[in-house]
């Protein structure tokens, strides 16, 4: 089971990685896990005192992110040039190592045991100034070094020389130029000269214009000073290197002492991030002890609104071993086992617990069971989880540990799970730890009475506000006022009898004071399903009307005979005086029918059919012939 993300110590240690500066103390802060050694334990938290008191009295401390700074080293360890940028790096960490030895030294006028710390930090001054000298604004300065400085002086001069020729060219030839300026073109001094002029003017063309009528000449004063200009360079360039090895060679040089300021840094900044999670929190320093006790005075929750939690005050471990929790829903049942529990965890991780005091005693184990647990993909339901936790608690408790079950016995048949939550606070009693249960069986509540390590408490709540008030009374019982609840919150009187007479009995309901005899539950108006409206099949219609009927067709009201019954369209074909007509079986009306007509099978074909198609019938029924039968459309 994962324990800190039940628990919450997962968004706990998120908190305070975010207030730590460096990669690896934010690494260290997230593989925090519990401290079973009393010295080491007690030694974290005079550390997390001491980083609280420092920052209270100095501010917060001058850190900053590292990383970049040991890949820098491990770079001039190689023996690599580092360049500009990577030096002002080295710089300005080494400025940060110094501005924290000052602010560790000013701690020590508090006698705070943290800022000594400062005799282990280096600063390594002599590389720091060099740097400093040399290095500025991502390049090497031009007083890195006098012949640096010389050469590119000279080198500034070449250019105004270059310049200067090309200008001269212009001026001589001004009717030859396509414009009045010179240009650089592949880093050499150009005039701009017209296409027809390029013969006339002395030099080396460069480069062209996009529509070709223009030349980029450099004239050939000006080249003899190009070439000057670039071993003015490549000495500038070999300069730039020899300073640039030498800074990286004082780097290496200084490399142990630049190492042990890292790791010292990192050290300083884990500890010191604890100060800041100590003062973000409100939180103390907790009294530790080894004799199974546990005792918060205006204890809350880490991760609630200070202003809105309302302080929790527990004992727990001097007599009593066990506490079986009892209270309404949304009572505060879970968050007050949460938050004792989280606190301990806090504590044993050398952290600051949110209480006005805490003695809390170290713990083996924190084992817990929080929430339904239901899973659909491994077919797990409430009940099964609920089981599947408590036997692997059952599996892992002993003397020194601590243990909350939430909900003990929920999720099942109300008598068996009674049964089942009994023989775990058995077990759990056997096994000499600390632990909180919730649970709203009442059976428990008597087995809690009858066992003298066990006790009862309950969570208080407002009847008037419905509301929970977050308190725990340790010693009395608590009930699920859930009639109560149903009754303010407007349940009829005629179901709370049933639900009162279903649980306690007829007498009970003669006892119970309802708040509204006579309410009701109101019915709201709900969107109606629209159905669709069935139409007659065609097995429908065939009985409505057969041939040989008399009808009368409306609106013209005039009488005719059926000559071909109602299809699926609901149409039928009527004989009238001179035509065959199709109609809608709804403008139809039956005059007579064809059985008050007609005798019984009666060949209706003497009336409907011609004397030719009756001729071709009776053929067809014979022999094979090649003739139609014309049905008439009229």
């Amino acid at each position: 089971m994962n324990i800190e993300k039940q628990i919450e110590f997962d968004k706990v240690k998120a908190i305070w990685a975010d207030l730590a500066v460096t990669d690896w103390a934010k690494e260290k802060i997230m593989e925090t896990s519990l401290i079973f050694s009393e010295n080491e334990l007690r030694k974290q938290l005079r550390d997390t005192t001491n980083a609280r008191c420092l920052i209270e009295k100095l501010g917060t401390p001058p850190l900053q992110n590292i990383s970049e700074m040991k890949e820098i080293l491990l770079i001039a360890q190689k023996g690599d040039c580092l360049t500009p940028y990577q030096l002002e790096r080295v710089e300005k960490v080494l400025v940060a190592i110094k501005r924290l030895k000052d602010y560790l030294e000013k701690g020590k006028t508090y006698n705070n045991s943290l800022a000594y710390y400062e005799e282990n930090l280096d600063a390594v001054n002599e590389l720091r100034e060099e740097i400093c000298v040399k290095i500025r604004n991502g390049a090497v300065d031009d007083h890195a070094s006098k012949e640096l400085w010389q050469i590119r002086n000279q080198i500034i001069k070449c250019e105004e020389q270059m310049k200067q020729k090309a200008e001269q060219v212009m001026r001589s030839n001004k009717e030859c130029m396509s414009d009045n300026y010179c240009t650089l073109r592949n880093g050499r001094v150009c005039i701009p000269v017209k296409k027809e002029y390029k013969l006339k003017i002395s030099g080396s063309v460069i480069d062209k214009s996009s529509t070709g009528s223009t030349l980029f000449i450099e004239p050939a004063g000006a080249a003899k000073h190009y070439e000057e200009l670039q071993l003015l360079k490549i000495s500038e360039e070999n300069e730039v290197y020899r300073i640039l090895y030498t800074l990286s060679a004082m780097v290496t040089a200084s490399s142990l002492a630049l190492h042990e300021n890292l790791l010292m840094i990192e050290k300083l900044d884990f500890i010191l991030s604890k100060g800041k999670l100590s003062i973000d929190m409100d939180a103390t320093e907790p009294a530790i002890n080894t004799e199974r006790r546990i005792i918060f005075s205006d204890a809350r929750h880490p991760l609630m609104d200070r202003n809105i939690a309302v302080p929790l005050q527990f004992d727990i471990g001097r007599k009593v071993r066990g506490i079986i929790i009892t209270g309404p829903n949304t009572g505060g049942k879970t968050v007050a086992i949460k938050t004792v529990m989280l606190n301990c965890i806090m504590a044993q991780c050398g952290l600051h617990v949110t209480c006005k005091n805490a003695d809390i005693c170290m713990n083996s184990a924190y084992l817990c069971d929080i929430g339904d647990g239901q899973n659909l993909s491994e077919n797990l339901s409430t009940f099964s989880a609920h089981i599947t936790n408590v036997l692997e608690v059952i599996s892992e408790v002993n003397k020194d540990s601590f243990v909350i079950l939430d909900e003990l016995g929920s999720g099942t048949d109300p008598t068996e799970g009674m049964g089942i939550a009994i023989a775990i606070l058995e077990e759990l009693r056997k096994s000499g730890a600390i632990f909180l249960v919730t649970t709203h069986y009442p059976e428990v509540k008597e087995y809690a009475d009858k066992e003298e390590d066990i006790v009862n408490a309950r969570m208080t709540f407002d009847k008037e506000t419905l509301s929970p008030t977050y308190q725990m009374v340790i010693g009395e019982a608590g009930e699920s006022c859930a009639f109560y609840i149903a009754d303010r919150l407007g349940m009829p009187s005629e179901m709370l009898k049933v639900a009162i007479c279903a649980a306690y009995g007829e007498d009970a309901v003669d006892s119970y004071q309802f708040r509204n005899a006579e309410r009701t539950i109101v019915k709201r108006n709900t969107p109606k399903i629209s159905k669709t409206k069935k139409t007659k099949s065609s097995a429908d219609f065939s009985t409505k009307y057969r041939i040989g009927d008399s009808v009368m067709v409306y609106p013209e009201k005039k009488i005719g005979i059926v000559c071909a019954p109602i299809n699926e369209k609901g149409v039928l074909r009527v004989q009238l005086p001179n035509k065959k007509i199709w109609i809608n079986h709804k403008r139809v009306k039956l005059h007579v029918a064809a059985t008050e007509l007609y005798p019984e099978d009666y060949d209706f074909s003497i009336i409907f059919e011609t004397v030719e198609n009756r001729k071709k019938r009776h053929d067809m029924q014979r022999k094979y012939t090649d003739d139609v039968v014309v049905e008439s459309t009229e």
